[in-house]
């Protein structure tokens, strides 16, 4: 448990933020796909934590980035943090991404929608300094729901996609021509369930390995509350929010 200093605050489209928060000791170590839970004061309808995906780790200035979407009174006040507010914070929570050897060849693609885009940046920024050039292929309702590109483009070559037609190719990730021009040996992904089932069983009947970051409630971030529980192959039920929130899509019920 740390408690954060907001150093930036940065409204980056009227539903989304991003906090930028530091701490006056050297940060965890944090691994992408990996989360945190950020207590909420002053809020009389939030009484638990709210989770939040590690959006990006500058080590260079001991500063932890969450990209907050405004979806309830919770996130609301996160949103309204000022500079030099404190957070307190619970981290880093769950399981990451694997990451390939360096030296791999390996094509990677990694493919996020809406918010789902927030773990991939850092996994973006982890692959690039180990030696790989992921490819992002990322999907939102409209242009303007694209978020921070500039930086996406830093680690790897950028693809888009957008329901209305007003940037990259109208339509779903799913549907991009580039899944049927060029080969991937591994996917990640993060987004709607319904986005993320569609890539699991692309990549499954291509024979691609594919890992799913996945974005069930989760109250409490230590498997206590149950509220994130998800469906195995096996029958089995597992907390996402400690077992996850990241899963080899093989694993899951998905594809059955």
């Amino acid at each position: 448990m740390l408690d954060l200093k907001v150093v930036a605050n940065e409204r980056l489209h009227p539903n989304y933020c991003l906090l930028k928060l530091a701490g006056e000791e050297p940060l965890p170590e944090m691994r992408p796909g990996q989360f945190v839970q950020v207590r909420v004061e002053g809020s009389s309808a939030t009484f638990l934590r709210r989770p939040i995906s590690i959006h990006y780790v500058d080590k260079g200035r001991n500063e932890l980035w969450l990209l907050i979407q405004l979806v309830g009174d919770g996130t609301r006040r996160l949103a309204e943090a000022r500079v030099g507010d404190l957070l307190n914070l619970l981290l880093p929570l769950g399981n990451g991404f694997t990451l390939p050897e360096e030296g791999d060849m390996r094509e990677l693609l990694l493919i996020g929608g809406g918010v789902g885009t927030a773990p991939l940046l850092y996994l973006g920024a982890c692959l690039k300094a180990k030696g790989f050039r992921p490819t992002f292929l990322l999907g939102a309702r409209s242009e303007g729901d694209l978020l921070q590109l500039a930086f996406f483009r830093q680690y790897g070559e950028v693809y888009l996609t957008t329901e209305d037609g007003s940037v990259g190719e109208r339509g779903y990730v799913t549907n991009h021509s580039l899944l049927s021009e060029k080969h991937f040996d591994q996917i990640y992904t993060c987004g709607p369930k319904p986005m993320m089932v569609s890539v699991a069983r692309y990549a499954s009947a291509h024979g691609i390995a594919c890992e799913a970051s996945l974005e069930n409630t989760m109250a409490c971030g230590i498997g206590a509350c149950l509220c994130c529980v998800e469906k195995l192959k096996d029958e089995h039920h597992v907390c996402v929010c400690t077992e996850g929130p990241v899963f080899n899509i093989e694993k899951l019920s998905w594809l059955n």
